[in-house]
Parts: structure tokens; sequence; C-alpha cells
């Protein structure tokens, strides 16, 4: 897929990796860009081509309602989450559930609802960010490790079951970009335009998978070998005892 005169909704619009997105839409000819907020009055882009669009992954008429407003969607980016730190064992399980819940069930139902959006207008794509942290857990971030893990193989399910329409799913893994969402963690961040950028040189090329930077290529290698070397090891590079 190329991105010129493509029509796409992205989730989480208005700031962070969302904003970027959009941008690079706008930079690489995109007919069209919903950009979907829980506030779209936050949608602040200069461009007529950009739509604000109230949207709550949270709220299934709020998908239901969003899939209808943008029945011309080539192009789903599934980009907007949170980050609670909420401890598996001992933290709030609301949170817990408010995770899982954006990341799993809220991902899948804007994918169930734009499918058949996606294959009436000749089949699209669909790009879901997810994160090095669905490959391991960090002591902080267990519940969003959790779910993004189980975003990360919902994406791999959706790709076989809609190849069938023609619709590429893709899914792009990153460590920390430097974002509201990692204003509170002090280690190596990446440039969030870089995001984008790679995910649509990856659509242009077909791919499936794209890895963004080299924390993420690291962790990747590290799941063949014995969890405890790297662990340990994890350990070392982010300060734990």
């Amino acid at each position: 897929m190329e991105i010129t005169d493509q029509i796409a909704l992205v989730t989480g619009a208005n700031r962070g990796i969302g904003r970027q997105f959009v941008l690079e839409l706008l930079d690489r000819g995109a007919a069209k860009v919903y950009a979907t907020a829980r506030r779209p009055e936050t949608v602040d882009f200069a461009d007529s081509r950009v739509v604000p669009v109230r949207l709550d992954l949270l709220d299934d008429a709020s998908i239901a309602a969003a899939a209808e407003a943008a029945s011309d969607t080539t192009l789903l980016v599934n980009n907007a989450g949170i980050s609670t730190g909420a401890s598996l064992v001992t933290g709030d399980l609301s949170e817990i559930h408010r995770e899982m819940n954006t990341h799993f069930w809220g991902t899948l139902g804007m994918i169930r609802a734009f499918a058949p959006v996606l294959a009436a207008n000749g089949g699209g794509a669909v790009v879901n960010i997810l994160s090095a942290l669905s490959w391991f857990a960090a002591p902080t971030g267990a519940s969003y490790a959790a779910a993004k893990a189980a975003e990360w193989n919902m994406t791999n399910g959706v790709r076989l079951e809609l190849a069938a329409q023609g619709t590429l799913v893709q899914g792009v893994l990153l460590g920390a970009a430097d974002t509201d969402l990692t204003a509170a963690y002090d280690g190596p961040k990446i440039d969030p335009r870089d995001v984008p950028r790679m995910s649509f040189d990856g659509l242009a090329a077909g791919s499936i998978e794209v890895i963004v930077d080299d924390w993420t290529a690291m962790v990747k290698a590290s799941l063949a070998g014995d969890p405890a070397a790297f662990y340990a090891r994890m350990a070392e590079l982010l300060g734990a005892s």
C-alpha cells in the first residue's frame, strides 16, 4: 500500500505517536484523515483533509458510530493506548481491566467494526501499534505488558482471518518514544516521527511486522534463549535489583 490518496483513520490522534501518524499521512498525500480522540475538540490540525471524530475505545457505541462516520476508510491505524503502571498482584484491578479493555478489547472492537468497511473499499490495511513489552515484562509495567502481549497475538490472529478479504495487517513494535506516555521514563527514547515513517515504508513493501528500534530488535532476538539470562540482562539495563 502506498499512502497517496488513501483515506485513513488514526486512533489517539491528538497527541504523541498518533499525531505524528496524522502528519506523516498528510505529508505522503493521503486524501483524508479521520483523526480520533475522546475529546475531538483537542484535534487541531490546520489542514482541511483532517476530520476530527469522537472515539472512546471503551464504548462499543462510539466505535460503531466511528465506523459509520468513516465508511470510506482504506487504512486503519490503531494507536490509542494507556499505561496505568498498575501492579498485577497488588494494583487496582479496575486499572488492569482498563488497560486490557483498551489495548485488547478496544483494538479488537475497532478491527471488527472496520473489517467490513475495508473489505467494501478494496481490502486496505490495518496498522496496530504494539510494543517491545509485548515480548517481556518490566517491574513497573507488567499490566501494560500483559495487555500488549494479548494485542500482539490478536494482531497475528486477525491477520490470518482478514487475509482472504485482501486486508494487510501490520504490527509495529517499539521501545520508548519521546511522548507524554513516557514522560516519567528517563531511559533512551526514539523520535516518535520514526514510527509512522517506518510503518508506511513497511506498508509499501508489504511488511506484516515492523521493528522500529534497536532495543526492540534486541528483545526479539533474545526470545529463543534462556529467559533467566534475558531477565538478568534486563534488570541490569533497567537498573533493577
